[in-house]
C-alpha cells in the first residue's frame, strides 16, 4: 500500500491516476480494512439535517422555535416532554425505522464484500441496516435513534416501541402527543429519552452495545502486523475521540497501516503519519459508485 501512496505523491501518476482508482487500489492491497463513519457519509447519500428534507418535515418547530436543522432540534430543551416525543417521533421515522436505503452505503458493502473488515460509525442513524449490511461487523458506538433510554440512565438497558412511535406521529396535535403515550422507565418511573451519547451524561450502553465493542476490540488486535487501511468516512472533528484520534493513533503505531481521510474539508494530520496518509477531498457517493462499478 505504502508504494501505491508513494507513486500517487509524484506529480505525474497524480495526472494519471483519479482518487478513486487510488482508493480502489488500496482497498485491494489492504489485508484489513477498519472503517469509520461519520455523519458526512449519511449527507453524502442524502440523509441531511438540514434544507428541505427539515424544512418540510418540521414547518411548525421551526417557526416556533427559530431552529436551524434537525442535529441542533434533536438535542433542543422543549417546553414539555409531550412535545419533545413529538418532534421525536417525527425524527425516528426519518432517520431510523423509515430510514431509506443510500446508494452510498450500497456501493460501500459491494467494495467491502470480499475484503477482511469492521465498521464503527458515530452515526445513530440506521443507514447500515437499510442498505442490508452483516450488523456484526458494525459497532454503533454513539447509540442508536430506534432505542429508548431512562433519562436517568438508572439502569443498563435499552428498550424499543415502533408501534409507540408510529402512534405518536399519527395523532399528535399542536406539536404535543397525548400525554398517555409518554414512555416512562420501568424501573424508576422517569421520561425514557433517545439512546444517544451526550457530552453531559453519555449513554446507557446495554448488552448489545458491549458485544459491539467487543467485536470491533477483537478485529482491532487482528490488525497488529497486517497492511490495515484505516479508511475514515466524512469524518468531522465533533468527537474526534471516537474515530479520528484512534485511527491515527493506530496508524502511528503500524509501520504497515495507511490512513485515508475521504472530506472535503481538509483536517488537520499528524506530521508523524503524513507519509502514511491520504486525503480524498472527491465527493463521497461518487467516488463510491466509480469504484463499486468496476467490481
Amino acid at each position: 500500500m505504502q508504494n501505491t501512496i508513494n507513486n500517487w505523491q509524484t506529480l505525474e501518476n497524480k495526472e494519471n491516476l483519479t482518487q478513486a482508482d487510488l482508493l480502489s487500489n488500496l482497498i485491494e492491497e489492504a489485508e484489513a480494512i477498519v472503517v469509520g463513519i461519520g455523519a458526512g457519509m449519511s449527507a453524502s447519500a442524502g440523509f441531511t439535517y438540514r434544507g428541505k428534507r427539515f424544512t418540510d418535515a418540521f414547518p411548525d418547530f421551526i417557526e416556533k422555535y427559530n431552529l436551524l436543522d434537525m442535529l441542533q432540534a434533536s438535542l433542543f430543551e422543549f417546553e414539555d416532554v409531550e412535545e419533545f416525543w413529538a418532534f421525536q417521533s417525527r425524527f425516528l421515522l426519518m432517520n431510523y425505522f423509515d430510514q431509506p436505503t443510500g446508494q452510498a452505503y450500497l456501493d460501500l458493502k459491494e467494495i467491502l464484500a470480499k475484503k477482511d473488515y469492521h465498521v464503527i460509525t458515530t452515526n445513530a442513524d440506521n443507514a447500515f441496516w437499510a442498505a442490508d449490511f452483516d450488523m456484526n461487523k458494525v459497532f454503533r458506538i454513539q447509540g442508536e435513534y430506534g432505542l429508548f433510554q431512562c433519562v436517568n440512565h438508572c439502569h443498563q438497558q435499552t428498550y424499543q416501541d415502533e408501534e409507540l412511535v408510529r402512534e405518536m406521529a399519527r395523532v399528535q396535535k399542536n406539536m404535543k402527543i397525548p400525554e398517555s403515550l409518554v414512555p416512562y422507565c420501568p424501573k424508576c418511573n422517569a421520561p425514557l429519552e433517545i439512546n444517544k451519547r451526550t457530552e453531559e451524561k453519555g449513554m446507557v450502553e446495554d448488552a448489545d452495545f458491549h458485544k459491539q465493542k467487543e467485536r470491533y476490540e477483537h478485529f482491532l488486535k487482528k490488525t497488529d502486523d497486517k497492511q490495515t487501511l484505516f479508511l475514515e468516512i466524512g469524518v468531522g472533528h465533533t468527537t474526534p475521540q471516537f474515530i479520528k484520534h484512534p485511527f491515527q493513533k493506530m496508524t502511528e503505531e503500524n509501520p504497515k497501516a495507511l490512513f485515508v481521510t475521504m472530506n472535503e474539508r481538509e483536517y488537520f494530520i499528524p506530521h508523524a503519519i503524513r507519509p502514511q496518509s491520504v486525503q480524498i477531498d472527491e465527493d463521497i457517493e461518487s467516488t463510491f459508485q466509480v469504484i463499486a462499478k468496476k467490481k
